[in-house]
């Protein structure tokens, strides 16, 4: 019987990022899922603050070279691979100059929220999904993980839902406490619009918030974990409204189990 593919798409990753529940996640469900007879990919940013030399990252020459286009501008994408050798699972990086030399995550050293991170989250997006098409490898289930993969439901329901590698899968969408308060800029739409969302409604999109993004995921998404314990209520509210089947918060250390069974449990 064909294993299962698993595409994990991560905001955080401990020991790459500091460690936090969130990374925390990042690390062990990948690990616990493959062990569990399940194929895994697992893609994250590659923030300035991560060091390359200690982690081993490398460039992945065959997946690099292409450029992604955001407002008008070029960007050219590059793919690093690192590997956690005591988990035998490897993480690819999604990487460019402009967007990922600052030594910082969302904010800057005066705590600043950067007026980039509504491109940097559609480069970051469209990166894994352009990667994942020319690895040729095609998921059964993809698991987006905070609000930084919060577009990859809507992308993947439209701009590239006719791409044959992503034309039979399930969304998982797992809402955290990541919240931030400021807005992105008023053209953030017109930046994320790609080739095959002209019919796509975006009133959604009126408002260009952190609220907005999550509920953007929980409507192109087949079902929502809930991964922190302080998840906004509207978010929690919105995510029951659905209807779609949610997996409540689980601080044992058993909460891959569930992880794994709900999975199996959306897949079929």
């Amino acid at each position: 019987m064909e294993k299962k593919r698993v595409l994990y798409v991560m905001q955080e990753i401990t020991p790459y990022l500091p460690e936090t529940p969130m990374s925390k996640i990042g690390r062990y469900l990948p690990q616990k899922t493959q062990e569990s007879g399940k194929e895994i990919r697992t893609f994250m940013p590659r923030f300035g603050l991560i060091n390359e030399r200690r982690n081993q990252l490398h460039e992945v020459i065959r997946l690099s070279g292409m450029n992604l286009i955001i407002d008008d501008i070029d960007h050219p994408l590059i793919i690093k691979v690192a590997s956690i050798q005591q988990a035998r699972m490897q993480v690819y990086f999604i990487d460019n100059e402009d967007f990922y030399k600052r030594k910082f995550i969302f904010r800057d050293k005066q705590k600043k929220f950067y007026d980039d991170n509504d491109e940097r989250t559609i480069f970051f997006s469209k990166g894994v999904l352009e990667t994942v098409k020319k690895l040729g490898w095609a998921p059964n289930l993809v698991h987006c993980n905070g609000w930084y993969s919060g577009l990859i439901p809507l992308y993947l329901r439209t701009a590239y839902k006719n791409n044959p590698i992503f034309s039979d899968l399930k969304i998982v969408y797992s809402l955290y406490d990541d919240e931030f308060s400021e807005t992105f800029k008023d053209d953030f739409v017109e930046k994320m619009k790609s080739p095959g969302m002209d019919d796509v409604n975006f009133d959604q999109f009126s408002k260009t918030d952190y609220i907005t993004i999550n509920k953007s995921a929980i409507d192109y998404s087949d079902a929502i974990i809930i991964g922190s314990k302080n998840v906004k209520p509207e978010l929690l509210e919105y995510a029951q409204k659905s209807g779609k089947p949610i997996l409540d918060y689980d601080d044992s250390e058993e909460y891959y189990t569930a992880y794994n069974e709900f999975y199996d449990k959306i897949i079929g």
